[in-house]
């Protein structure tokens, strides 16, 4: 926000402070000062001067030989290339001597033989503007020879003020006088516009279609203004100063109450109007020229304002050219709506564009402002451009504008929060210099925030206004008794950290990828969840929360794949946002994309590239280091490739999965590459083992080689877990080494070999009890999956 020192001045007449010093306190209070500069780059010896004659120059046909008086007895020749410069004319002279913007310095010269005593300058010349066509005209009643950094007050200060998107209520003149007014003491002077009683009968029609999004819509007709017709200097000069182009006096006026008051406005030129204006929203598909040239197609739900035969303007983002204000409009419609912040949001960046009525709109505007701005703008418009106005039309639904709720703020929480005291007066003084309505209480104040304060809405938001208003400086500091104590930490705890030092164990680099992707990667990855779609997003590759971190995973391996990286092991840990009975759930996940080589280039062994038994390996390995071992139950996953994938199983929960991604999925990625994946529930990994000596053994183990045949659909880690279930002592390890089907097994079936490796505690074991024990266990696996021995 760029506030001129001068124009807010009009509202703190009483003020002493400097720009410099008021900047200060604004900063110190959470406005911060970004920047300070002054309204035009310096020039000097540049006066107030009027065009007595304008003769052609006898040899260049866009030369002019013009007769200057600067209000001193002498006039003075000066050759001009403006093509506006004509008798009478009152513009900036820059005397023989002066100095003008980028150090070009004013000397008597001759221009194709005719001598020139100084320069007739354009606003470009002074520093006022990037470009000009033609001399910079003045007012007829500016007075000859003052000096032009005085006559349009250059030297005024310009602040620029960077604002917290909740301080909506400082994007305007009268709410940094607010602002300053409470912040320095000094008295603010309201300048309430006046109502303007109509002239005519004229009205238009106004029909709330979407009354959620805009709850209140006021309009007024405005016959008969001058056309073509400009705002005046002093007008134009705080618009360039707030960064405002002038553009015409409709235009001008509707930015100036904007800038004043914080109302954005519009103007229609109500002869480019069909019968009524109506506030809906937008179907699937149509599209909006807008003023600035291009045409748009809006997203459905977009709030527009139409007319009976179509689109008008994207509500709080830009008006549209069919029916723009032009030099011939006569009559006009003047625009003054509420649009709730939530529907406003986002609309702007999806177009491409960021305005000025957007800024405002997103981040919320009085929605008791709306009238009072229309009478401003009116009065102003008559001002300039004459004209007659209609009355005030308004449509609005107040059970949907904005209601603010009392705060019940209590006297003994203010001191408790600061370690401040505040007499009953100071926090009343503060809170009314504030625009609240505060009533006194037994335990302190019952205070109803003012409509443009949207960022007051509990007691601790009172209470920093109390603090800011203050001066944080003030607030004492304390150090608090603290009584230091280790929080219990369990040895079998498994943090992320010792997560990620594992997998950098096993060959893999931590990735950070965004926590927002595109809706397509989201329905790639994860069809079955419900992406939850951001309200605002920075882009439509960021449009929606993650439900699985294999997306961004894939696409940073894809990324370093096309710039002849021949293999990647990635792993991320991060936040997946999944929804489960309405609410939305931030769940820790760990998840790991691998691609290429088995191992790096060389010569021990043959190259080949990635496949299950590899990714599932690592999520093995990982899990045994944290002391974990789960069971792996075959399954389909839509992002997965059929019969490579499987669900990670521990303590009969699943807790994640892994696999090979989906041939389908390598086609539309352009991978090139099979890509393994896995993603595992951290919380469900917290809880490792504590690992415990056992004494050893010293007599001799033997293996015994178990073969069965189990049904095909009978999983190999369901039998090795009822083997281990059966926790006998003189196990001490087993190992699946086969699967097989094929020749010589039913179909429908296969087997199952396994190692046993058995070993006694207090004398070698003999083959009989061995035998005992193979024995037991074939009885166990034949009673839980029908298994037979294989012969």
């Amino acid at each position: 926000m760029r506030i001129s020192h001068s124009w807010l001045t009009e509202w703190l007449p009483e003020s002493a402070l400097d720009a410099q010093a008021l900047g200060d306190r604004l900063t110190m209070a959470g406005l911060e000062l970004d920047a300070l500069e002054t309204a035009a780059p310096a020039c000097s010896n540049v006066v107030v001067g009027r065009v007595q004659s304008v003769a052609q120059h006898a040899d260049a046909d866009r030369l002019r030989v013009c007769q200057v008086d600067d209000g001193s007895s002498e006039t003075f020749q000066v050759v001009c290339g403006a093509p506006n410069v004509e008798a009478g004319m009152i513009a900036p002279f820059a005397r023989v001597g002066a100095e003008l913007t980028g150090g070009l310095k004013i000397k008597a010269a001759r221009l194709r033989g005719v001598e020139s005593q100084g320069m007739l300058c354009s606003a470009a010349e002074l520093g006022l503007a990037e470009s000009s066509d033609g001399l910079m005209a003045l007012p007829a009643d500016a007075p000859l020879g003052q000096d032009i950094r005085s006559y349009l007050d250059l030297d005024d200060s310009i602040l620029e003020v960077d604002l917290t998107p909740n301080r909506a209520d400082c994007l305007c003149m009268r709410g940094v006088a607010r602002e300053a007014s409470i912040l320095t003491g000094t008295p603010l002077l309201e300048l309430a516009p006046p109502a303007v009683a109509a002239q005519a009968a004229d009205t238009f029609t106004v029909t709330l279609e979407a009354e959620d999004a805009c709850p209140r819509y006021t309009g007024r007709v405005v016959r008969g203004i001058q056309p073509g017709a400009s705002a005046p200097l002093w007008m134009r000069e705080r618009l360039r100063r707030a960064g405002v182009r002038s553009i015409s006096a409709a235009v001008d006026v509707t930015n100036y109450v904007m800038l004043e008051l914080g109302q954005p406005m519009h103007a229609f030129d109500l002869a480019k109007l069909d019968r009524e204006i109506r506030v809906r929203l937008a179907a699937e598909g149509e599209k909006v020229e807008l003023i600035d040239g291009q045409t748009v197609t809006v997203e459905a739900g977009t709030l527009l304002i139409a007319d009976a035969s179509g689109p008008l303007a994207v509500a709080g983002v830009m008006g549209g050219a069919d029916s723009a204000v032009s030099d011939a409009t006569v009559d006009v419609f003047l625009e003054s709506a509420y649009f709730d912040p939530q529907s406003i949001s986002g609309r702007a960046r999806s177009l491409g564009l960021h305005t000025e009525s957007s800024h405002r709109f997103e981040r919320g505007v009085d929605p008791q402002l709306q009238i009072a701005a229309l009478e401003r703008a009116t009065q102003l418009l008559m001002e300039i451009a004459g004209g007659s106005p209609g009355p005030v039309v308004e449509a609005s639904a107040p059970a949907k504008l904005p209601q603010r709720e009392p705060i019940a703020l209590r006297r003994e929480r203010i001191g408790r929060l600061l370690g401040l005291e505040f007499e009953d007066a100071q926090v009343e003084g503060i809170l009314v210099g504030l625009g609240c309505i505060v009533e006194a209480q037994a335990e302190g104040w019952r205070v109803t925030p003012p409509s443009p304060r949207f960022d007051l809405s509990i007691e601790a938001d009172l209470i920093e206004e109390l603090a800011r208003v203050r001066g944080y400086d003030e607030v004492p500091e304390h150090r608090a008794p603290v009584q230091p104590r280790i929080m219990p930490n369990g040895e079998a705890k498994v943090g992320v950290a010792r997560l990620r030092e594992c997998l950098r164990a096993l060959e893999y680099q931590e990735a950070i990828t965004y926590s927002f992707i595109d809706a397509d990667s989201a329905k790639l990855f994860a069809p079955g969840e419900k992406a939850t779609a951001l309200a605002n997003p920075i882009s439509s590759e960021l449009a929606v929360m993650r439900p699985s971190l294999w997306p961004g995973l894939v696409a940073a391996l894809n990324y370093n794949r096309k710039r002849q990286q021949p293999r990647g092991r990635l792993f991320e840990t991060g936040l997946r946002f999944v929804r489960r009975d309405g609410q939305l759930l931030q769940q820790p996940m760990l998840a790991g994309a691998a691609f290429g080589s088995v191992f790096p280039e060389q010569w021990g062994s043959e190259a080949r590239q990635v496949d299950f038994f590899d990714i599932k390996g690592d999520v093995e390995a990982l899990l045994a280091r944290i002391g974990i071992r789960a069971n792996y139950a075959a399954d389909e996953h839509p992002a997965l490739h059929p019969g490579q994938s499987a669900r990670v199983v521990l303590d009969g929960h699943n807790i994640g999965w892994v696999g090979m991604l989906g041939p389908e999925l390598e086609r539309k990625l352009e991978l090139e590459l099979p890509v393994g994946l896995f993603e595992l529930d951290i919380e469900a990994m917290s809880q490792g083992k504590v690992p415990h000596f056992e004494t050893l053994s010293r007599f001799p183990a033997m293996r015994r080689d178990l073969a069965v045949i189990v049904e095909e659909d009978v999983a190999a880690g369901d039998v090795l877990a009822a083997i281990e279930a059966l926790k006998v002592p003189e196990v001490r390890e087993t190992q699946l080494f086969d699967v097989y089907a094929g020749k010589g097994i039913e179909n429908g079936y296969k087997s199952l070999a396994f190692g046993l490796i058995f070993q006694g505690f207090s004398s070698s074991l003999t083959d009989d009890e061995v035998e005992t024990i193979l024995s037991r266990i074939m009885e166990e696996l034949s009673r839980r999956f029908a298994a037979k021995p294989r012969g």
